[in-house]
């Protein structure tokens, strides 16, 4: 059909090649990484915090984080279709062009996702900051019996058994700066405000769009509090994450994407896009 636009295997193959370019590592450095081992004060007192659990748990963070914009995504692409029947064609079959949209715009978004989220990790495994809980933690020998105030011990083994063999703990507790969850929950969140300013047209409610945004921006402060009243994180270190988070939204939504280039479409095509490039009035993308 006229004006059909092709999109090549090369350029999807390509985009899922420089994706993986940034994700593996993530993978890479959870499983495989080692943190810098600061040495500690015996009398530090921020270091003393009792060992608690996640207010909120890492896998409810990333399918919400991930969850929610994709559900997002797709009501407000699906619904912003374009009128006309132009339709992309991949790999010889024909999709509809708000599919291709939703492709463009989560793949823009899971890649920012995992800027930020290797970002923060390889900060956290380059400073090794202690967390709160760390002194609870490992029990340090040199802190145990009588051990002089004020002195940097950079040689020292852990001794609480309870903890001693769990190896995800022990690795763990030296990944305090900065704030993971912070980072993560800042950026989803933050990206989601963003995306339904630009794209969210429904003029049903003035109110629904602003409330969905600022419940979205809440949950991730309020995510970010619990990192230190669970004592799993130093305030400056949940600051810097969501400071992270939210510069790495704010340069993927502007830079990255094309939330802004076009307010009625994700991705806009032009006149010269839908040129005779084959012969056969298809456009290739």
């Amino acid at each position: 059909m006229a004006n059909d636009v092709v999109v090549k295997i090369e350029k999807v193959l390509l985009d899922i090649f420089l994706l993986n370019c940034v994700g593996w590592p993530i993978f890479f450095l959870f499983q495989w990484g080692s943190a810098y081992h600061r040495g500690v004060f015996c009398d530090d007192e921020s270091l003393k915090h009792p060992y608690m659990s996640n207010t909120v748990p890492s896998w409810s963070l990333y399918i919400s984080g991930f969850g929610l914009n994709l559900i997002a995504m797709v009501m407000t692409e699906y619904l912003n279709r374009p009128n006309d029947s132009r339709s992309i064609i991949f790999l010889g079959f024909k999709i509809p062009n708000w599919i291709y949209n939703l492709y463009c715009a989560f793949g823009i978004f899971a890649f920012g996702a995992a800027c930020s989220q290797l970002t923060t990790d390889v900060m956290k495994y380059t400073v090794g900051r202690l967390r709160p809980h760390f002194l609870t933690v490992c029990n340090p020998d040199v802190c145990q019996g009588n051990f002089s105030l004020y002195k940097y011990y950079e040689t020292y083994s852990c001794t609480n058994w309870h903890y001693k063999n769990d190896e995800k703990v022990m690795k763990d507790m030296r990944l305090s700066f900065p704030s993971g969850h912070s980072s993560f929950s800042m950026y989803t969140m933050l990206y989601f405000a963003i995306y339904l300013h630009s794209r969210m047209t429904w003029d049903g409610s003035k109110l629904l769009k602003h409330t969905l945004q600022f419940l979205a921006v809440l949950s991730s402060i309020f995510t970010a509090m619990t990192r230190i009243s669970d004592y799993k994180h130093h305030w400056s270190d949940v600051l810097c994450g969501l400071l992270l988070g939210a510069t790495v939204a704010v340069i993927t939504s502007r830079f990255f994407s094309n939330l802004f280039n076009d307010s009625k479409g994700f991705k806009k095509l032009e006149p010269n896009e839908l040129s005779n490039l084959n012969g056969n009035n298809r456009a290739h993308v």
